[in-house]
């Protein structure tokens, strides 16, 4: 019998409540060996697919992707619960119905909130108290259905009757504050009774009042005034409805969290009991009626991604260093918070210092990655004041979360292993990945990759988790073809993309991060200076064309086609304007207006041996127009494709014109002896040429030999930085130099990857040197954009990537070496698993691969091409 498809999602999510759309997009597996060539969709308001419950029935239609079905049903409704299921046709032939999935929609249309933003009495700027809410509510017997619709300016904890609603998801999410504001839908039903029930909202500073961004760490960008909106939809069992809603007969004050900065500091009194204020009758300190909040502009807006929640749990180990303080060790380095059991005197202060290294003396290292406030002078960065009770009590903070390995203890009785708990957290994205090899070295690179990726995939898109913790265009870039390969990362990436589509100024120009952390059209000096550097603008471009080639996605191709667009405009504008005259002094008449010499690049960035303060002044002086010209011709590039698909024909013409032009433009100016010398003759000049398709045929030969006698000559070393490193491996391969990306792999020496594993990283580096030649740490321990190398291992030695979009065709092409006798990789892929296994036997290499059902494989092996249909196959290589 036919089997049923399996693990249904609505736009990408397992049941989801709050859906903020009326078209949502349905999703289906199928069973190994099956085939699709059409399938039926039914969508039933409750739970019954029957009349007149039948909301809309799709029909037999014709199509073998499982993936990416649009709702074309009557208009949905506001707040209501759907079912829907699927079944799948082989030619003429349907499969049982699926197993029904649910979803529920949200805000739709002209719907809104009567609900109140609610805060305390404004008691001035500086005013940096976490507050508490509370009221008590009487209900009668009989709720059948409750729904919470909450938001906040800030990061907030929800409580009915005691029970976390909310747990530690870090909500709301980041979004431009000025603009919007996400909102969260709770099922509440089982938590309320007949009788006085107590509901509680604390809200700390979030990234709506906290220090954002580097250097000065600067707050309140957003506002100065936290607030918190609620409204409870309740339904009783006799047809009765009745809605709660904040307002000012709330109360609001003060509680056992005092302060708490999502960098910086939290001050926690333990001896405010933390139950008390959720019991009936219970009370706050400070306490006062809520004020409403005055109207403002933001927009509410429905989440779109699953809840940042705890995924792992590490237990850690307890010393005392040679200063006699104690450390807590985890063993890994992860973004996340910790849950201690702290004893000592009443009244008696522990404080509690997160790092990610320690110094040669064994200390936890304060300074490599120090921050100040001027706002707050003596704030310390990464650091917990707790004030014990009498009592023991296990102390978890809220309202924060921490980069870091190691827990600097001070003030506290000793502490055990039992203890001691770190609580790891990231976005709820399930991972979709497995990587394997003979050398475990290997294996350790690909989770050090994962786990950064979990570090910085929190509420929105971070460079590091303990520094800035900033949405660095660039480094999204270079990593988006790594993050959608080991966790299933569409919705988080389509939602950077949005909130950089309301950031994107007028003119085309990208923020260096997004959200950019200041108010829409205020960009200050340096927002302003940067926001048109290449290589991090063009993750416009670039992350779009990404998640289609990965996973098929066409819609996002749509929605960020006009922001594309503009990213790409504006670089043709500032290509016909002047720059400081180039090194070599040359001029290449009507050439120059697609030559980008103008402007601030941040230019290849922390290349191997290269500081970053220096290549900021260099940038300043002589803006990188080899990279930022060649990162026009392949956006351009890019464009024209996502033009193609969209059938927008003109403008695929108008722009793979332009790419040819700005191609054209950059031999012109940079390329030397046919492609033996490019740009400055760094590594870097090579690989952008052979990646981004910039040469003829008759000089990529040379350039890719020129590259090799760059390794050389740095004995075996990488010399790239942030833009190329993750394109250098792949591009070697391609260009038929593999013995010399295996020579660059398995390199043990700085800079390299196997150096940062024997100097014991357990993330990514930020930068290749990770500590001086004092032992002292440098620059963050815990980025991602060094981590492209996860997909090299992926796609190149294990063999296995896309060929159309969304795997719909495969690629399986192991690049074979003697220093490995085996690799595998496993990946779930929109049509199914896919893997793909080698071995190497006394026979020779044996290959075993598994096509998902609906799509098709090419195995290319030296001189073999062998096509194969969805199933498992096993070839020999002798």
């Amino acid at each position: 019998m036919t089997s049923s498809p399996y693990s249904l999602t609505t736009s990408g999510r397992t049941d989801p409540l709050g859906l903020g759309t009326d078209a949502p997009e349905f999703a289906w597996q199928l069973s190994a060996g099956q085939r699709q060539s059409g399938y039926e969709i039914e969508v039933a308001e409750g739970a019954q697919f029957s009349e007149p419950s039948l909301f809309w029935r799709s029909g037999a239609v014709a199509g073998s992707r499982p993936f990416g079905v649009v709702y074309r049903g009557t208009p949905l409704r506001s707040r209501t619960g759907y079912s829907w299921r699927v079944r799948v046709f082989d030619e003429d032939t349907p499969s049982p119905w699926s197993d029904p999935a649910t979803f529920e929609t949200g805000l739709l249309g002209d719907d809104r909130l009567t609900a109140r933003w609610i805060s305390a009495p404004y008691a001035g700027p500086d005013d940096r108290r976490v507050l508490y809410f509370r009221t008590e509510v009487t209900l009668p017997d009989g709720v059948v259905r409750a729904r919470a619709y909450a938001s906040a300016l800030g990061w907030y904890k929800f409580f009915v009757n005691g029970s976390d609603i909310a747990g530690h998801a870090l909500v709301p999410r980041w979004t431009p504050f000025d603009e919007s504001v996400e909102y969260q839908v709770y099922d509440v039903t089982e938590v309320l009774r007949g009788g006085v029930n107590v509901l509680g909202l604390a809200v700390g500073d979030g990234r709506f009042r906290g220090a954002l961004g580097d250097g000065a760490c600067d707050d309140a960008r957003y506002g100065d005034r936290l607030g918190v909106l609620l409204e409870l939809d309740l339904e009783f069992r006799d047809g009765s409805r009745t809605t709660i809603v904040t307002d000012e007969r709330w109360t609001v004050g003060t509680g056992a969290v005092r302060r708490a900065d999502p960098v910086l500091a939290v001050e926690v009194d333990l001896r405010v009991d933390q139950r008390a204020w959720l019991e009936v009758g219970g009370s706050l300190n400070d306490a006062s009626f809520a004020e409403v909040l005055p109207g403002h502009d933001r927009s509410l807006i429905a989440e779109e991604v699953e809840r940042v929640r705890d995924i792992a749990r590490l237990s850690g180990t307890v010393r005392r260093s040679r200063s006699g303080v104690q450390l807590i060790d985890f063993g890994q380095n992860f973004a996340g918070i910790a849950a201690l059991t702290l004893r000592g005197r009443a009244g008696q202060q522990v404080v509690l210092t997160y790092g990610e290294v320690l110094t040669p003396e064994g200390e936890l290292d304060k300074d490599h990655l120090f921050i100040r406030s001027p706002r707050r002078p003596g704030t310390s960065f990464q650091r917990d004041t707790v004030t014990l009770s009498e009592e023991p009590l296990r102390y978890c903070p809220w309202f924060t979360i921490r980069g870091f390995r190691y827990i600097e203890v001070q003030g506290a009785e000793d502490l055990s292993a039992t203890d001691v708990e770190g609580i790891v957290l990231s976005t709820d994205m399930p991972e979709i990945s497995a990587f394997t090899a003979s050398d475990t070295r290997l294996e350790r690179l690909w989770s050090n990759a994962r786990w950064s990726l979990r570090s910085n995939f929190t509420d929105t898109a971070t460079d590091c988790p303990q520094r800035e913790r900033s949405g660095w265009t660039g480094d999204l870039q270079v990593f988006g073809s790594t993050a959608v390969q080991l966790v299933a990362a569409d919705n988080f990436l389509r939602r950077y993309l949005r909130n950089a589509a309301v950031e994107q100024y007028d003119d085309g120009r990208v923020p260096p991060y997004i959200p950019s952390e200041q108010p829409r059209g205020k960009p200050n000096g340096f927002h302003a200076e940067v926001s048109g550097s290449v290589g991090w603008g063009d993750a416009m471009v670039i992350l779009p064309w990404t998640l289609y080639q990965y996973r098929g996605d066409v819609s996002v191709l749509h929605a960020q086609y006009p922001s594309a667009r503009k990213w790409v405009d504006q670089l043709a504008c500032a290509a016909t304007r002047s720059g400081p005259a180039r090194p070599d002094g040359r001029h290449h008449g009507d050439l120059e207006r697609y030559i980008l010499d103008s402007g601030y690049h941040w230019g290849e960035w922390l290349r191997a041996g290269e500081e970053g303060i220096n290549e900021w002044v260099r940038n300043q002086l002589h803006p990188p127009a080899v990279v930022a010209t060649a990162y026009f011709a392949k956006s351009s590039a890019l464009l024209s494709e996502m033009a193609a698909v969209l059938g927008n024909d003109a403008d695929a013409k108008h722009y793979a014109e332009l790419a040819e032009n700005v191609r054209h433009a950059w031999r012109a100016a940079f390329v030397r002896d046919d492609g033996a010398r490019i740009g400055e003759d760094k590594q870097d000049d090579y690989v952008r040429a052979l990646a981004f398709d910039l040469l003829p045929v008759n000089q990529r030969m040379l350039a890719a030999r020129r590259l090799v006698e760059l390794i050389d000559k740095a004995d075996g070393h990488l010399g790239t930085g942030f833009l190329s490193t993750s394109l250098l491996l792949p591009a070697l391969v391609d260009a038929g130099h593999p013995e010399v990306a295996y020579r660059l792999l398995f390199q043990t020496t700085a800079p390299s990857w196997l150096a940062q594993l024997k100097q014991g990283a357990t993330t990514m580096w930020e930068s290749w040197r990770g500590y001086d030649e004092n032992g002292n740490a440098r620059d963050s321990h815990n980025h991602y954009a060094l981590g492209g190398v996860a997909r090299f291992l992926q796609e190149y030695v294990a063999g296995l990537a896309p060929m159309a979009p969304g795997y719909r065709e495969i690629r399986f092409a192991p690049t074979f070496t003697e220093q490995l006798g085996s690799a595998s990789v496993r990946i779930q892929t929109p049509y199914g698993t896919a893997s793909s296994a080698w071995t190497r036997t006394a026979d020779g290499i044996r290959l075993e691969v598994e096509v998902p059902p609906g799509a098709s494989g090419v195995v290319r092996l030296a001189d073999l091409t062998q096509v194969l249909q969805s199933g498992t196959h096993v070839v020999i290589l002798r």
